[in-house]
């Protein structure tokens, strides 16, 4: 037996969370099997994931969009081929319209939003985060078909040295029915996604408009990050949409993320809260952020700002 883990692409280069998975399934390589790491559509670097713990690589010629429907199937056909009772997907917006649809067709169970590895000494039980993140839960899984949906940076990534041999796949996609049409695809390009950030600053109301975000653009280039904001910030058109980071929009787990002139609405902290090193900036001493923080400085974000990025621009030198 094996474990397929669908490794995610993004303009024919692996997503950071392809790594991920393929280094969470090869932890858990010892008791399921080698690690077979799936690639749909074109990809540049596919032989990378050998040094994350992959001992196959399968690449699947597709050259259409992103279809949920014709990704399950591929997924499927290679588990069943394979006779792999573990898949391994990423827990980003893709891998979850794959992962309910891959447990069906494997008669799966499904287990989504895991931060860690599986515990086997007494069946099989795994912890993931529930309730947006406010609390944890261990699920034990009696079905031996699992479908395991990791939560992205919540694993390290190895360094394993290994070289995976490479195979090509021919999907039968003839039986997949069209539910669903991509009328059309409208990308971000020129940065960090936000799911992919170890570092993101993010701007909130107090940032007065959306001409003042040249700092937090420049903090972010400085350090190598991504900027985000509040809903309101979006709600108000300051920033798009694709910017809006918590419970109603985009959730992230970055290694650090600086939040300047948010409040911390229990709405914003559910998308955030499991950032590893959170500092606020904020010149309200009450601000709630404070409390989840690890860091705060309270302050007048103008006066803050070209101090930090004087210091960022310092110690990159």
């Amino acid at each position: 037996m094996a474990i397929i883990v669908f490794a995610e692409t993004s303009e024919n280069q692996l997503k950071k969370s392809a790594f991920e998975a393929v280094g969470f399934a090869s932890g858990m390589a010892t008791d399921a099997g080698p690690v077979i790491a799936v690639c749909i559509g074109p990809v540049s670097n596919a032989e990378a994931l050998g040094n994350s713990g992959a001992n196959e690589i399968v690449t699947v010629e597709y050259n259409g969009e992103f279809q949920a429907e014709n990704y399950a199937e591929i997924l499927a056909q290679i588990c069943k081929n394979n006779n792999a009772e573990t898949a391994v997907i990423s827990n980003s917006y893709s891998g979850k319209s794959i992962a309910g649809r891959l447990a069906v067709k494997l008669g799966a169970s499904l287990v989504t939003n895991v931060i860690s590895m599986p515990d086997t000494s007494n069946g099989f039980r795994i912890r993931r985060s529930v309730f947006s993140g406010k609390a944890f839960g261990w699920v034990k899984v009696e079905n031996s078909k699992k479908v395991l949906a990791i939560t992205p940076n919540s694993f390290e990534i190895p360094n394993t040295g290994n070289t995976a041999s490479i195979s090509s796949f021919q999907a039968d996609l003839s039986q997949v029915p069209n539910h669903s049409k991509i009328v059309s695809v409208n990308k971000v390009s020129g940065k960090i996604p936000l799911t992919e950030a170890e570092i993101v600053i993010s701007g909130g109301r107090g940032m007065k408009g959306p001409e003042n975000w040249g700092m937090l653009e420049e903090l972010a280039d400085v350090l190598g990050g991504a900027t985000a904001c509040s809903k309101p910030v979006s709600d108000m058109h300051w920033r798009p949409h694709s910017e809006h980071v918590g419970q109603t929009g985009i959730t992230i787990k970055p290694n650090l993320y600086i939040a300047v002139g948010i409040s911390g609405a229990i709405q914003h902290l559910a998308g955030v809260s499991s950032s590893k090193v959170i500092v606020a900036i904020n010149k309200d001493p009450e601000a709630p952020f404070f409390k989840a923080a690890d860091y705060g400085i309270v302050g007048d974000a103008f006066e803050v700002l070209p101090k930090v990025i004087a210091a960022a621009k310092a110690l990159k030198a």
